[in-house]
């Protein structure tokens, strides 16, 4: 099931560099200084980004036509807010392909006062109260509306936030997990490592689940499908590079009250290009009861994209 994947350790910002057409996920972790053009470009960019900001930013991109790899406090750990779904909905389609055939299309419901705490936030599972909803139909609303409750009904097929991070085990991921549901997982503070993940262990299982094999290809697929279709990530990665260029990205945001976390998770392909790159963006603010700011996110996409050389 797993892809083995060498850690990226250390340095707060480095470029990495295989062979030209390798495209496993094994093959971009290899870590060199930070002391090369486009590292050091990439490092004053987002320091400057950083300053004007007034918060923290973590980032990863990866090459998977090259297998280069760029970062920036890719080590560092920040909320995974609603970003989990995609990794909740990767899990429930594994689960469904190799242990529980028909889940995916099974009609699952629940009751009103289930979702009492989550109705702001559940656009789309609100609407299906009375008929249910299966669980590819929670996929689809947890990625492309970032639908609250779907998250917590995905995280219910795999035994809850510790079935997600059992997952996460299995992929090789010893790094990222999830400690409780929605709405309570977007609480975060500097220092908290509940509900977290790191920008390179994100990007890396990111990366195994949309190109590698840890997913049946049609899952793949499907995933992918429904990540190209989201509706979230506009003013975010999306808004940072070219408007030919096709991507699929999954959003989570804290809210001011938390520090003003927002993040981006991204598959993109370039046109002409017979591999996609990985981008993984995350930020914070340093202080609490400030808002996010998604032009921050855009720009680190785009000096990510420039330290790749796609831009």
């Amino acid at each position: 099931m797993t892809l083995t994947t060498s850690a990226l350790l250390g340095a707060p910002a480095y470029v990495a560099a295989a062979a030209t057409g390798e495209t496993s996920s094994s093959s971009v972790a290899a870590r060199t200084e930070s002391d090369t053009p486009s590292g050091a470009d990439l490092t004053k960019t987002l320091q400057e980004l950083e300053k004007s900001y007034d918060g923290r930013i973590g980032a990863v991109g990866i090459d998977l036509g090259t297998g280069r790899t760029v970062g920036y406090r890719a080590d560092e750990r920040f909320p995974f807010n609603s970003m989990f779904k995609v990794f909740a909905c990767s899990a429930v389609l594994h689960k469904a392909r190799t242990d529980d055939p028909g889940l995916m299309d099974r009609v699952i419901r629940w009751q009103p006062a289930e979702m009492a705490e989550l109705t702001a936030n559940s656009p789309e599972t609100t609407e299906y109260t009375d008929t249910g909803m299966t669980p590819a139909q929670f996929c689809r609303a947890g990625i492309t509306k970032s639908d609250g409750f779907a998250g917590n009904m995905l995280l219910k097929q795999i035994g809850g936030p510790r079935g997600l991070t059992e997952f996460f085990r299995a992929t090789g991921d010893r790094t990222s997990r999830l400690d409780r549901p929605e709405p309570r997982l977007i609480e975060w503070k500097p220092g908290e490592e509940r509900d977290t993940t790191t920008p390179v262990a994100a990007a890396q299982t990111f990366t195994k689940l949309t190109t590698g094999k840890t997913l049946h290809t049609l899952d793949r697929a499907r995933l992918v499908g429904w990540l190209k279709a989201n509706r979230t990530g506009a003013n975010r990665i999306r808004a940072g590079l070219p408007k030919d260029w096709t991507i699929g990205d999954k959003t989570g945001s804290g809210g001011a009250s938390n520090y003003g976390t927002a993040n981006d998770l991204a598959i993109v392909w370039t046109p002409g290009s017979k591999a996609p790159i990985i981008l993984s963006v995350f930020t914070n603010r340093n202080n609490t009861n400030t808002p996010n700011d998604d032009k921050v996110i855009a720009s680190t996409a785009a000096a990510l994209a420039k330290a790749l050389g796609r831009l």
